[in-house]
């Protein structure tokens, strides 16, 4: 991108910056004006970790979430950062940690999405329980206040000490490491001082939050706290002070189809769903569920708003050559390390690259197998590319000398499904690309926690020495019996992700200039509160229900 297109990209996303949020406060004062008198206790909000100057997708979820329990009657009471932490993970500049945060634009994004609110602190008690009853839906801003005693107790604690750190029986070390890595876009974090002073300053706004958040809930007494994802420490310490309290936390995230949010009382990084044991697909759900495969299957697809594929090529003449001087093909899917990362998914090894090392072990060992490793599209993605990457570990094990591997980097369009079908068995770390290979009928070798290994749908061991002899017996034996259970709940679980738990809000919101950030669409309140996905949360978070769609 020239100079050029760069300042017009840049002129054209303000301009639509400035006209979403005009329509955005407009709107928000229009709920504000039409709601009724709240009744009962309300539900908390809070998002910090999703969208600084702009509308993300989530920040769009949480926004019409809100408004439709507001517009039922129900008082919503929003936490929001007012500069409330020294550092926060979207505000930290990978190559300059010192660097001041965004908190200007990030306020000015906030107050436009609460537009029409008073502060909170506008309660009653009804009774002699001292029972709290909201009498408007509000917002409270968290101010930082730096605690001196917590700064001295960390000043001089290594990485490891950091990572570790508890304070009052608060894990904030634990809480602040997903985020930590996230950021910095590796999972081995260096035990330097620039991590080091990140990792502070993390523990010491998130014992912030702990503190303002505690404060918060003593003064709304609230039924349910609703966060953003609940991995980045922010809403993961509000997320555990809330358990802690015996208080229902709900989180969400962006749901597999496009524009389409999931909501969960689990974790939502980890898509807890409940299939029962009865359901089977019928002829028009196997249909529908073939239609979007057969889209998927040529590329036609989209992952949080990115399209990482304009089109897929086939395996080339030169790759089925060199394939055809060995015995058999194993593919090898990696995936990019902030999914990775994440605490659940690390139950076997202790990260990706732990089993790819074992994995490297074991190609050495079958020289008549071709392996194909092939890296995940999105460790290359603009704007958050990884910093600790399948390519790097190649290059630093110098992969490429073994004659019987072949590596397909991050912006190779070959396609995964055609390597599936040539293929012997499939090895995967948590990708996607094994829900859809257990669905092609293939033979999966699972190495980390994924979202559809909550179901028997892949080979998953559970240990590091059945992970090596079940590589062994795959590669040695003559043909692998695979359940056939794993391909019917495969195609279940894919069913349920699509078509049930992903709530559409494409009504109501559309891709902005950046396809990660979204914008306000033109809809009467009414149709909100119409729409199948503002029933299904409602329902969810008021009478307990689960968020799934009905058919």
């Amino acid at each position: 991108m020239n100079f050029k297109e760069f300042f017009t990209q840049r002129l054209q996303r303000g301009l639509v910056r400035r006209l979403n949020n005009f329509k955005i406060a407009a709107m928000a004062r229009q709920v504000a004006r039409q709601e009724p008198k709240p009744i009962g206790a309300p539900v908390v909000f809070f998002k910090a970790s999703t969208g600084i100057d702009d509308l993300s997708w989530n920040s769009g979820f949480h926004l019409l979430a809100s408004w439709a329990l507001r517009l039922k009657g129900i008082p919503v009471a929003y936490f929001a950062c007012n500069s409330g932490m020294s550092k926060c993970v979207l505000g930290t500049n990978q190559d300059d940690p010192h660097k001041e945060m965004p908190c200007k634009s990030c306020i000015y994004q906030s107050k436009t999405l609460y537009a029409g609110l008073s502060r909170s602190n506008d309660f009653s008690r009804s009774n002699a329980k001292a029972t709290k009853v909201v009498t408007t839906s509000s917002i409270e801003w968290f101010e930082y206040q730096r605690d001196a005693q917590l700064a001295s107790a960390i000043e001089n604690l290594s990485l490891q000490e950091l990572a570790q750190f508890e304070w009052q029986s608060i894990p904030l070390g634990a809480l602040c490491l997903p985020g930590l890595r996230w950021i910095l876009r590796i999972h081995h974090l260096s035990d330097d001082e620039n991590t080091r002073y990140l990792l502070r300053e993390y523990i010491l706004s998130a014992w912030n939050v702990a503190r303002a958040f505690s404060k918060f809930l003593d003064e709304t007494q609230p039924r349910a706290v609703v966060v953003f994802n609940g991995q980045f420490f922010p809403e993961a310490t509000a997320r555990y002070i809330a358990r802690r309290r015996g208080i229902r936390v709900i989180t969400h995230e962006v749901g597999l189809q496009p524009a389409s949010a999931f909501f969960t009382d689990g974790e939502a990084t980890a898509y807890p769903i409940h299939i029962p044991d009865e359901f089977e697909l019928n002829d028009e759900q196997n249909a529908k569920l073939d239609a979007y495969l057969a889209k998927r299957f040529q590329g036609d697809f989209t992952m949080a708003g990115i399209k990482f594929w304009a089109d897929i090529k086939g395996l080339d003449e030169s790759f089925l050559q060199k394939a055809a001087q060995f015995k058999q093909i194993v593919p090898i899917f990696t995936n990019v390390i902030f999914d990775t990362s994440q605490p659940h998914a690390n139950t076997i090894f202790d990260d990706m690259f732990d089993w790819l090392d074992l994995t490297l072990e074991v190609i050495c060992e079958h020289r008549d197998t071709l392996f194909v490793i092939r890296a995940h599209p999105d460790e290359l993605r603009a704007r958050k590319s990884s910093r600790e990457t399948v390519e790097g570990w190649v290059a630093r094990r110098e992969v490429r000398k073994e004659p019987n591997v072949i590596f397909i980097g991050p912006k190779e369009t070959l396609s995964s499904y055609e390597l599936i079908q040539k293929s012997k068995f499939v090895m995967i770390y948590n990708s996607t690309i094994g829900l859809e290979a257990s669905i092609m009928g293939a033979a999966v070798l699972c190495a980390g926690r994924a979202r559809f290994t909550q179901y028997p749908t892949v080979f998953f061991p559970q240990t590091i020495e059945d992970a090596r002899r079940k590589m062994k017996e795959f590669l040695d034996v003559e043909k692998i019996d695979v359940p056939a259970e794993f391909k019917r709940n495969a195609r279940r679980f894919l069913y349920y992700q699509l078509f049930r738990t992903s709530l559409p809000f494409g009504d109501f919101l559309e891709p902005s200039v950046r396809t990660t950030q979204t914008r306000l669409k033109s809809f009467e309140l009414d149709r909100l509160m119409k729409s199948s996905a503002v029933k299904t949360i409602l329902d969810g978070i008021l009478d307990n229900r689960d968020f799934l769609l009905e058919e």
